[in-house]
């Protein structure tokens, strides 16, 4: 191997000209498959002189690693490294990384990471020894190393559970090199360098990983455990050396304090909370347990408080993780009676001079507001996203504080009141505008809480809205009118008792969404979504809908809010009538906003790290997107009676479907899919465009998109069945259904569950092309019966679906099949499997089918039917007898499955849930709490949780676990189905008539084998065809409408 050339193609990497560029590439791809490729680049990191190589050589090193390591699902075609390599590389790299420098190291550390994944004990046993020497010596540098080869071991092991035979190993490396990592943490947290910062922070990172999910015995012993959170603490309470304010945040000191705030919450919530190990165990509590709910965990809070005054008296900053993690713990100490006590005599000035300011907007937020309102809005809007952001914390913590402890709701809207009151007092030029909309967002978070159930206080909310939210619709400060329509929306439960308010508050909607604010027109959109349950609303809305939806679609024009698809969605399915004459030019605005966001997903892409191996993710951009698709399907939905404005929408819409598959937006895919499926289902007809998106839908299921085919089925059925004349005139069209089906059963990648689909789009094309596709039935056979009668089908519903792939090529045409079964030998092994697994045909349209497919077999000359089975044909009528004795169960329960499936939800959105909910003693307080009343723990929502997934399990482990894995229930059936127009009992009265005018003797014979109840019934069925014949009554058969026939559109 050529280390000059490898190091000049690594410099030509860097050129400016691009064909240089891709010249160097291109020659190093083709040396990674020659011996000795990596050595060179290990030699290269470790004793090149000049950083702007050492440093490209460094990341190609480690690309080459990440792809070729271990094979890999996306780099199938790199060449791995050999063993040999592999085995100089571990020897090689711990030394290379101790003596490297900073940014060399930051990039070797992943290696480290990657080969500890694979390598791992088995083929790396001296790793750990090296480590402690490393972690053992005197110098700074090696022991940084040490420090992040514990710390790559620490991440590696993280997620292994106390059961396993890899944590045990685990926990005696914790036991053999934690003492000297408590050794090194003291040293260093009294130390002021970067470096020493840099180190404790990878120490305490250390603990993290190396506690995430267990703590060990070790750790637990009494004096290991005060020693680690002593060094928390000290670090908790350590002043910091001054850095730069714009990236303090980043520092290894502030890094160093966010561990130890985390370790401290990991260690009480996790492991030494008394109350969080009851709801976890029926076991008593450990001595664990005991010790750190009795003695840590109030020093821990001590130290926080202690931090907090520091703040409040702006003596020191506190990092947004460090504020965060400080207002999580005193969450965790609001329903634990021991804890509660000593948090409570603080309340009043943890809320007024900390919960609030950090609730407050800063100077940054109003900053964004004013200069940054997109990012101002996803930072406000998508708050959950936000997880070290302090005032979520603080909201959590209130929400906590008025469900756990109720009776402190009443002091919170005192301050509340305090601060509403002096600035309505206060004189116009000294207002303060930021407490103002502090205190809303304040009462807009104990909203669920104020208007629980026998609330005391819901009753004054209409009068706090109409004299302190009012006038701040018109507020000059544009965040106070955003954060107005915001307390509209958190109050929407709210029963108004003057109409007249409503409408005020609807006419103040609609002008803020023309404010020119961008904030306050997104929040004042959101604010008028929940309201539409008024009916006083509705009215006012229904005369302006179309302006109202232009002014949304402008708004998602402008700002990519996934929330304000949603309300898109909404208005159209309640406003569909005033929309309809609206609709192509709304469809063309929304196909033209989903391909602006869409274009611009696609650059994002481009622009993305090509070494991000987990692929495109679901980013805000897709998001959005996936709102305007639903809100188009939604749109198409209202249209079902106008055939002719689906077909303009399909011409508008078809570049949607077009960019969306030819782009391979698989997070898309499941909502084009089912757009297509509306279109076409509303308009009960293939359109030309229509079969344009047919051929995009074949061309992805054959570009590897075969998993998706759950998603693509209920369109594809809407193309065999509106579709049938077409397809009957377009062979090709049927060959590329054909081949659908069959990739299906060829694909090793694809298992049973997914291969139902395939059954039913064979079934599909069965019934719908009776007679125009005799060459497929052959295949349809051979398919069902190469897995049925070459194995053990265990999953019941595969198995049933497999047989009716037989099944109704039976009914599609029983000579030609019995012929193709018994061509294969496969006759009396098929009709012993369908006949002996009739009870499995639990369905109204199993039983149909098999009905049907049975009529169809009595109407077989004898002579046709193989000799093989000719013994066995008197139980037909013996199957279709007991089909016929089911039915009528199978019918109610199918009735039952429907209207369960069509009851609604109440639509309170948890409002007056138990947790919201005020007891007498909490609805009739009068005004202060009995403070020699004793203290108790509060009930945790986690817990009624877990209480309620007990209860399920012990439901589930009571059922029959036999059918709980084969979705067999009446909404598995395929949408719509040509055999919901083919009443059974009329189908079989025919054909027995026929057989008995056109082959006494034969039906003789037949009937005979049968008992006299067993004729009797069979009378009966034809008696009932004539009662209904005769007096016209419908046939109870004909599903109503596509939720009818499948639970789901």
């Amino acid at each position: 191997m050529d280390a000059v050339a490898i190091r000049n193609c690594i410099a030509a990497t860097l050129d400016a000209d691009a064909d240089t560029r891709r010249r160097a590439e291109l020659q190093l791809k083709q040396a990674e498959g020659q011996p000795g490729f990596t050595d060179v680049l290990l030699d290269l990191v470790q004793s090149e002189q000049n950083a702007n190589l050492q440093l490209p050589t460094v990341i190609y090193l480690k690309n080459r690693v990440n792809r070729a390591w271990e094979r890999s699902d996306y780099y199938p075609n790199d060449t791995l490294i050999p063993d040999d390599a592999k085995a100089r590389f571990r020897e090689r790299l711990l030394p290379i990384l101790a003596g490297s420098q900073n940014l060399v190291r930051h990039q070797l550390v992943p290696i480290l990471q990657r080969i500890l994944h694979f390598d791992f004990p088995e083929r790396w046993p001296t790793f750990m020894d090296y480590a402690v020497q490393l972690l053992n010596t005197n110098d700074p540098r090696s022991v940084l190393a040490g420090l992040q080869c514990l710390l790559a071991v620490c991440r590696a092991y993280r997620f292994k559970a106390s059961d396993t035979d890899s944590r045990s190993h685990f926990d005696k490396i914790i036991e053999a090199t934690f003492p000297r990592l408590l050794v090194i943490c003291n040293e260093l947290v009294n130390q002021e360098s970067d470096e020493a910062g840099e180190m404790l922070h990878i120490a305490l990172k250390c603990y993290k990983h190396a506690t995430w999910l267990e703590l060990c015995e070790f750790l637990r012993q009494s004096a290991v455990n005060l020693a680690w959170c002593t060094v928390f603490l000290q670090t908790v309470s350590k002043a910091i050396p001054a850095a730069n304010p714009l990236d303090r945040e980043r520092h290894h000191w502030w890094k160093a304090k966010k561990w130890a705030y985390f370790n401290l919450n990991r260690l009480y919530i996790r492991h030494g909370s008394m109350q969080s190990f009851m709801d976890r165990s029926a076991e008593p509590p450990t001595r664990f347990v005991k010790e750190f709910s009795a003695q840590v965990a109030p020093e821990i809070l001590k130290h926080y408080l202690q931090e907090i005054e520091k703040w409040v008296a702006k003596t020191v900053w506190l990092s947004r993780p460090c504020l965060s993690y400080t207002i999580v713990f005193m969450d965790e100490c609001i329903r634990p009676k021991d804890m509660w006590a000593h948090l409570k005599p603080h309340l009043t000035n943890l809320v007024t001079h900390f919960i609030f300011p950090v609730l407050c907007l800063t100077e940054e937020d109003v900053e964004k507001f004013e200069d940054e309102p997109e990012e101002y809005l996803h930072r406000k809007l998508n708050f959950f996203e936000e997880v070290s952001a302090p005032d979520v914390s603080a909201t959590n913590f209130l929400i906590t504080l008025t469900k756990a402890r109720r009776k402190q709701t009443f002091e919170l809207l005192g301050f509340i009141n305090e601060v509403v009151n002096q600035y309505e007092q206060a004189p116009e030029g000294s207002k303060n505008h930021i407490a103002k909309e502090g205190a809303l967002r304040m009462i807009g978070t104990l909203a669920p809480v104020i208007l629980g159930k026998k609330s005391p206080i819901a009753s004054q909310v209409e009068y706090f809205i109409v004299r302190y939210v009012f006038p701040d619709f018109t507020s000059d400060q544009g965040f106070l009118r955003a954060r107005a329509c915001d307390t509209i929306e958190k109050f929407d439960q709210l029963d108004y008792k003057d109409q007249n308010n409503l409408l005020t508050i609807y006419r103040k909607l609609i002008d803020c969404m023309a404010d020119p604010k961008l904030p306050v027109r997104v929040t004042a959109a959101l604010a008028l979504q929940p309201l539409i349950r008024h009916e006083i609303i509705c009215a006012s809305m229904r005369p302006n809908i179309p302006d109202i939806m232009q002014q949304l679609l402008k708004l998602a024009n402008e700002v990519d809010i996934d929330a304000l698809a949603t309300v898109m969605e909404d208005f159209v399915e309640v406003f569909g009538p005033e929309l309809t004459p609206f609709a192509v030019a709304l469809s063309e605005q929304l196909r033209d906003t989903y391909l602006r966001i869409v274009r611009e997903l696609l650059e994002n892409n481009e622009r993305r790290d090509d070494m991000d191996e987990y692929g495109d993710f679901l980013d805000d951009k897709a998001i959005t997107a996936l709102g305007v698709l639903q809100t188009i399907g939604t749109l198409i939905l209202t249209l079902e009676g106008s055939p002719h404005l689906i077909l303009h929408m399909e011409i508008v819409l078809f570049p949607v479907i077009q960019v969306t598959l030819e782009n391979k937006l698989y997070d898309l895919y499941n909502e084009v899919f089912e757009m297509i499926d509306s279109s076409t289902f509303s308009a009960k007809h293939i359109s030309p465009t229509m079969w344009k998106a047919f051929e995009l839908i074949h061309a992805t299921f054959k570009s590897g998109a075969e998993l998706y085919l759950e998603d693509m089925l209920p369109s594809l059925d809407n193309f065999v069945q509106y579709g049938a004349p077409q397809l009957i005139e377009k062979p090709e069209y049927v060959e590329a259904l054909y081949s659908m089906v069959s990739d299906m059963f060829t694909d090793g990648k694809v298992g049973g569950v997914d291969r139902i689909c395939a059954c039913k789009l064979a079934e599909a094309m069965m019934l719908s092309l009776r007679g125009h596709i005799d060459n497929c039935i052959p295949g349809f056979i051979n398919m069902a019966m190469g897995v049925l009668g070459g194995q053990d089908v265990k999953v019941k519903s595969y198995k049933v679906h497999l047989m009716e792939m037989v099944i109704n090529a039976i009914y599609y045409n029983p000579a030609l099949s019995l012929q193709i079964l018994e061509s294969q030998g496969w006759t009396n092994k098929f009709f012993s499997l369908w006949f002996g697994s009739m009870a499995s045909f639990t369905r109204v349209h199993d039983k149909q089918l098999c009905i049907l497919a049975i009529v169809a077999l009595l109407d077989v000359k004898p002579g046709d039917v193989p000799a093989s089975i000719m013994v066995g044909w008197p139980r037909l009528l013996q199957g279709i007898k007991l089909l016929f004795d089911t039915l009528p169960d199978a019918m109610a329960n199918r009735d039952a499955a429907l209207k369960d499936d069509f009851q609604l939800d109440s639509g309170n959105y948890g409002y007056g849930e138990s947790d919201e909910e005020w007891d007498d003693e909490e609805a009739n307080w009068n005004g202060a709490e009995n403070e020699d009343a004793v203290a108790t723990d509060a009930k945790d929502d986690s817990t009624t949780y877990l209480e309620f997934l007990n209860e399920e399990a012990s439901k589930l482990k009571a059922t029959d676990l036999d059918d709980s894995d084969d979705e067999l229930g009446e909404d598995s059936v395929l949408l719509e189905s040509p055999l919901d127009r083919i009443d059974p009992y009329l189908a079989f009265r025919d054909s027995f008539k026929k057989l008995q005018e056109e082959q006494p003797q034969f039906c003789t014979d037949l009937l005979s084998h049968l008992s006299s109840t067993e004729q009797a019934a069979l009378l009966d069925v034809c008696r009932r065809a004539d009662n209904q014949e005769m007096m016209g009554l419908q046939s109870p058969f004909a599903m109503r409408g596509r939720n009818a026939a499948n639970g789901t559109s």
